[in-house]
């Protein structure tokens, strides 16, 4: 059996000149954020104050600070890290000089926030009214300024007091027909007796309300109809509410209305306007609509220029939810809405209603409308080119993409993705020069924006879970030094929606082939009868996996938000337990699938992030990733391809890609080219982000973890996953990074510093702050496309 030669680098052989580059980085840093925000007060004029902070003391925990700080008028200039940072550049900039570099200094700085005592009042005033908002009737504030330096420090003192509640609810109805319909869903309402008085809980209230009535046909009807009356004078920090509404407003001449009661509506006819043109229809006005052809499918007309549509009529029947002889309901509108764009065919969707002005005889008879749905097509047909420079392993490379997309392949809306790609790398290798590493690849994706299975391809499942089928086949060869490597992939599954938060994955087809060839004598020599080996044969793949993500991100409005990633996968289960019933024999003790090995194995990893928004400017993200994959049966490994690895832009960036671990597991031949992987995963990190200028951002990074292998049969040591030294095995490396916004794409630098190294002995792994730290051992740039996570 080979061994593997384990060396520790060790540090006391280094050299140990008193320059040390990590020093001067972090002296560098250390030193450059305090000098451009020095001197703040360096353009304050004379008997004027910077507003240095504000300061807001109140007891009660009901209320959040960040909710309060909203009210305040005037703030201080932004900071990053405690540094006034955008001051700074303003600062050195001279305003007697108008050229182009102070020009754009006071450009992407801020201007010093110069006290005023108006917006202090008004500030106040502000708080005080948001306080007896929240139902604290009696609460004053009082503000107090103190100035040093030319530095001025306001303060707000908020006296809440005790808060009043709701003691009851009555109902009035000035439209008497909506008294029982509302009356029946008063279980839900938000002003229960007890709550807390809030004028934006009464504003819920309304909007609830208001949402109610549509769903059950008044479509003309709008919380501008609900007001409130609030009595307070009841005692006991005690308010009685009268929620009123008002009958339903018909204009009779300019300046006149009438009242009469809330129209209930009922859906007349629904016309789908195919391949619209907004522009061509604004321009011709009636004739561009008296020129257009009709079919009708399933009751519903469908018009264009010509009958042959870009899309399938049944396609858009899928996701409509407005149906002729239905009540109007708000929520059919907006499902409509969200599952046509679902389709990603149509660059505009346009849902309009108009009054029929037939009203049938009887005075429960509903009123009439009419629904348009305009839709207007993308382009079907797009290719896209890439090229872009890598950054693998520390070694520099270019790649490029060729892309070309169908959105409408077959007119049903499947979106057919058929995509060229290519790499090569230049890896640097001490012993023998320069190396490089070649990849080339095609992939080719259908998807479908149905099931393909008969039993779940109703139009209801379709409306209720906008289901997806997607076919991949993929064909991948890899040249690297050590070995050469082709793939071959397909794959068969579906999504659905769980919810708007959740959806759904599954493959219960996932077929991998993968072959290795021309591998390296001294890499064969390494790995020959090692428990490696196993994880670089010839194997075939069958995996069935399972995905779900939860997302509650609001990409309207900057907030916080949680991302959660589960994945599990299986694979040979089936082919084995097949294999065992039949007796099939088992050459070198493997069950064989088309002349091949083929891998069994369960595995299952979660991603979680969350994101704290501390400001417009300034962000937290934590994030805990777990996994584990356990070989077993027909295999002795996992595959390469599904084993875990460490390091690299979206990892641990102070190392590179596949070149931590596994454990403390150390052979220097894998410098040269960083292969490293293990069965197990764990990793943690926690980033700073921070708006800079223009469309540069900032971030500061701490990452941990490694990865390990599940074995005892690994013959490497510290490898194998220990529970009693696991933990004295985690690596940590931290660093800071720049981020290059440009809206459609977002290139990152970031530069990575080992921290704590698990590859060397136990009393030196903590390495910051040694003499004996060089630039090119740890420290490490990274280079990516959008953030790390």
């Amino acid at each position: 059996m080979a061994s593997f030669a384990v060396r520790p680098l060790n540090r006391s052989n280094q050299n140990t000149s008193s320059f040390s580059p990590a020093r001067l980085f972090w002296y560098a840093a250390i030193c450059f954020l305090p000098l451009a925000s020095c001197n703040p007060t360096k353009y304050i004029p004379e008997n004027e104050y910077l507003l240095h902070k504000n300061k807001l003391k109140f007891e009660n925990r009901k209320i959040e600070k960040y909710q309060l700080r909203s009210y305040i008028r005037q703030h201080p200039n932004k900071k990053i890290l405690g540094v006034r940072f955008h001051l700074g550049l303003y600062n050195l900039s001279n305003l007697g000089k108008d050229n182009w570099f102070h020009n754009w200094l006071r450009k992407i700085g801020e201007p010093p926030v110069i006290y005023d005592p108006r917006l202090r009042e008004l500030s106040r005033d502000q708080l005080r009214q948001f306080i007896r908002n929240k139902g604290y009737f009696n609460a004053e504030v009082t503000d107090m300024a103190t100035f040093r330096k030319q530095k001025a420090i306001v303060s707000y003192h908020i006296h809440a007091g005790d808060p009043y509640t709701l003691r009851e609810l009555r109902y009035k109805f000035e439209d008497p027909t909506l008294k029982d319909i509302v009356l029946a869903d008063t279980v839900r309402t938000l002003l229960k007796p007890g709550v807390r008085y809030e004028q934006d809980l009464l504003q819920e209230e309304r909007q609830r309300l208001e949402n109610y009535l549509k769903n059950r046909g008044y479509f003309n009807f709008s919380k501008e109809y609900i007001y409130f009356e609030v009595d307070s004078t009841v005692g006991n920090h005690q308010v009685d509410i009268i929620l009123g509404i008002k009958p339903y407003q018909v204009r009779v001449t300019p300046a006149r209305f009438s009242t009469e009661p809330h129209r209930k509506y009922r859906i007349n006819q629904v016309t789908v306007f195919m391949d619209f043109d907004p522009v061509e229809a604004l321009a011709r006005d009636n004739s561009y609509f008296s020129g257009l052809d009709t079919m009708v499918y399933r009751g519903i007309p469908f018009t264009g220029k010509d009958l042959d549509f870009t899309v399938r009529p049944r396609v858009v029947t899928r996701s409509n939810y407005i149906m002729e002889g239905n009540r109007y309901r708000l929520e059919d509108v907006d499902n409509t809405y969200e599952h046509l764009s679902s389709l990603r065919i149509f660059k505009g969707i346009n849902i309009q209603f108009f009054e029929d002005p037939y009203r049938p005889v009887g005075p429960d008879d509903d009123y009439l409308l009419n629904c348009q749905i305009q839709l207007t097509p993308m382009t079907r047909q797009s290719y896209t080119v890439e090229v872009e420079g890598t950054n693998s392993s520390g070694n520099l490379g270019v790649a490029g993409n060729f892309i070309y997309q169908h959105k409408n392949l077959f007119r049903g809306a499947e979106i057919f993705d058929l995509k060229f790609k290519g790499a090569i790398e230049t890896l640097t290798e001490n012993e023998s020069g320069l190396k490089n590493t070649l990849e080339l690849g095609a992939e080719a994706n259908l998807q479908l924006p149905v099931f393909l299975l008969p039993f779940l391809n109703k139009e209801s499942f379709v409306k209720k879970y906008d289901p997806k089928t997607r076919i991949t086949t993929a064909y991948n060869f890899q040249r690297r030094p050590d070995y050469t490597r082709t793939i071959a992939n397909a794959s068969f599954g579906y999504r659905w929606d769980g919810n708007r938060f959740n959806s759904h994955t599954v493959n219960p087809f996932e077929f991998y082939a993968v072959r290795i060839f021309n591998i390296s004598p001294d890499f064969m020599d390494r790995i020959r009868g090692t428990y490696l080996e196993y994880s670089y044969k010839n194997v075939m793949i069958p995996e069935f996996t399972y995905n779900f993500v939860f997302n509650n991100q609001n990409i309207k409005r900057k907030s916080d938000f949680i991302f959660f990633r589960f994945n599990a996968g299986m694979a040979g289960n089936l082919l084995t337990g097949f294999h065992k019933l039949v007796d099939t024999p088992k050459p070198n003790g493997a069950y064989r699938l088309f002349g091949m090995e083929y891998a069994q194995y369960v595995k299952t990893d979660f991603d979680l992030s969350f994101h704290k928004v501390l400001n417009e400017s300034n962000e937290f993200v934590y994030r805990l990733f777990g996994g584990i994959g356990y070989p077993y049966g027909n295999s002795r490994a996992l595959p390469f391809e599904k084993k875990y690895f460490s390091g690299g832009a979206n990892s641990l960036r102070a190392w590179h890609v596949r070149s931590l671990g596994p454990g403390s597991y150390y052979d220097e031949a894998n410098l040269r080219y960083p292969n490293l992987t293990g069965d197990i995963k764990m990793e943690a990190n926690v980033e700073y982000r921070f708006k800079l200028f223009w469309v540069m951002e900032g971030a500061l990074f701490l990452d941990a973890g490694n990865v390990w292998d599940i074995s005892a049969r690994d013959e490497r040591t510290g490898a194998e996953f220990k529970w009693n030294r696991f933990y004295r095995e985690i690596a940590v490396g931290t660093g800071l990074g720049f981020r290059f916004d440009f809206s459609f794409f977002l290139f990152r630098l970031d530069l990575g510093m080992k921290v704590r190294d698990p590859k060397e002995p136990d009393h030196l792994r903590w390495v910051i702050g040694t003499e004996k730290w060089t630039l090119k051992d740890d420290f490490t740039l990274q280079i990516g496309i959008g953030y790390p996570f």
